[in-house]
C-alpha cells in the first residue's frame, strides 16, 4: 500500500500548527541506518489511509518527495485530536527486509454463529483480545490472524495456545500470562435466572393439591 510524504525542514510547535491549518500533517520517519527525518502528509490522504485496517498492519510503501522508488515503512504511532476527526501527528519506522520486527496485528474472529455455544445454547462469545503482538520478518507479516470459533462449546474458552500462527510468526507473550484467554463463551445476562425461576415455578405447581 503506497502513500506520499514530503520532507519537512521547519520544526517546532508553531510550525506544526501552521501545517495543520494548511491541511497538512507533521510526522517523523526513523529507524534503520539513516537518521530520523521530519516529514509532512496531505491530511485527507493520510486520514483515509488510516481508516483502512491494512494500513495499520502492513509493510507500507512511502513515496518521499515523489522521487525514486518508495521506502518500506511500518506505522508506529498516530496522534488524533481529542474530539475532532483530525490527525495531528504520525510516526513511521523504516523496515529492513533482513531484520525481524515486532508489531501488533488484529485478530479476526470467524464462525462464531456456527459454534455450539451460540447455535445450541444461545450464548454470546466475548472477544477478550482484539489484537496480538507478534515478531516476524517483514515478508512474513500477516495483515491479521484468524480465530476460528466454530467448535467453541458452551462455557468454553479459546486460549492463546489454540491459535495457529502463520509460518515464521511468533507471539511475544511470555511468562505467567503465556496462555491468555482470547475468547470466552458466556451465558446471556439473566438467562440463568430465568431458567431458575421457571424450575421453581414448575416445582410449586407440582406441590399444589390435586382437585
Amino acid at each position: 500500500m503506497q502513500f506520499n510524504a514530503t520532507s519537512r525542514s521547519v520544526k517546532g510547535t508553531s510550525a506544526s500548527r501552521r501545517l495543520r491549518r494548511a491541511g497538512r500533517v507533521p510526522g517523523i520517519v526513523y529507524g534503520g541506518k539513516d537518521d530520523a527525518i521530519s516529514v509532512e502528509f496531505d491530511h485527507n490522504e493520510i486520514f483515509h489511509a488510516l481508516r483502512k485496517e491494512e494500513f495499520h498492519a502492513s509493510i507500507l510503501d512511502m513515496k518521499l518527495d515523489g522521487k525514486g522508488k518508495g521506502q518500506p515503512v511500518l506505522l508506529r504511532a498516530v496522534q488524533w485530536h481529542p474530539y475532532k476527526a483530525l490527525v495531528l501527528h504520525v510516526d513511521f519506522q523504516r523496515v529492513d527486509a533482513k531484520q525481524t520486527l515486532t508489531t501488533k496485528v488484529p485478530l479476526h474472529f470467524i464462525n462464531g454463529d456456527l459454534s455450539p455455544a451460540v447455535k445450541l445454547e444461545g450464548q454470546i462469545i466475548s472477544q477478550v483480545l482484539t489484537e496480538l503482538e507478534i515478531t516476524c520478518l517483514p515478508s512474513d507479516l500477516p495483515q491479521s490472524i484468524q480465530v476460528d470459533l466454530g467448535n467453541m462449546p458452551a462455557g468454553g474458552n479459546i486460549y492463546l495456545s489454540d491459535l495457529k500462527l502463520p509460518e515464521g510468526v511468533t507471539h511475544t507473550v511470555h511468562g505467567a500470562e503465556d496462555d491468555l484467554v482470547i475468547a470466552a463463551a458466556l451465558a446471556k445476562k439473566g438467562a440463568g435466572t430465568a431458567a431458575a425461576d421457571g424450575d421453581e415455578a414448575e416445582g410449586e405447581a407440582d406441590e399444589s393439591p390435586a382437585e
